[in-house]
């Protein structure tokens, strides 16, 4: 909707002071929809009826002190990402993102130490990412050296074009894929 907008602002279109202030602009002008409106000090129907239940079971439904939910794992759980990288429980604050770190930065940093900003740790070779994660495989480097490593720019024209190419069929393919 809002590319219709800034076309009619392109082409110097724009509605009527009177249609503004007419009740079917839809704004509130002046007095209208001022009776659903709170006045000011007026209270809402359930002010002070903290967990109100209504209608229903939702009281024996409702999460118990300590509850856990089915998902939840004890430190030193592992997982695979999405990516395939393996990562480890180290805390349960109950922000899963923040309890996992990734394995591969665990060793490192067991080896080496704390990583440095604007550096980090990646696998030398292409082996799965959770498989056999030794201090062997694995390089510090930098962000900078990182998109370097990840852009098709390094690669000469003919083989850019060629990737290019590639990724095109296979976005044509799963394109087709999804239509079945």
């Amino acid at each position: 909707m809002q590319h219709v907008y800034s076309l009619a602002s392109r082409l110097g279109l724009s509605k009527s002071e009177a249609f503004k202030a007419s009740d079917l602009s839809g704004r509130l002008n002046g007095t209208q929809g001022e009776a659903g409106r709170f006045a000011p000090g007026q209270k809402p129907w359930n002010h002070g009826k903290k967990g109100l239940i209504v209608g229903g079971r939702a009281k024996e439904t409702q999460f118990k002190p300590g509850h856990r939910p089915h998902t939840w794992q004890p430190v030193g759980a592992e997982r695979i990402t999405q990516d395939g990288y393996l990562e480890r429980k180290v805390t349960d604050t109950g922000c899963t993102r923040r309890d996992y770190q990734a394995v591969h930065r665990l060793v490192w940093i067991e080896h080496h130490g704390e990583i440095p900003a604007g550096h980090v740790v990646v696998f030398k070779d292409a082996l799965p990412k959770h498989e056999n994660i030794t201090i062997d495989r694995l390089e510090l480097i930098t962000r900078a050296e990182l998109a370097s490593r990840n852009t098709i720019h390094r690669y000469p024209p003919d083989v850019k074009q060629v990737i290019r190419l590639q990724r095109k069929l296979e976005r044509k393919v799963k394109e087709l894929a999804d239509e079945e």
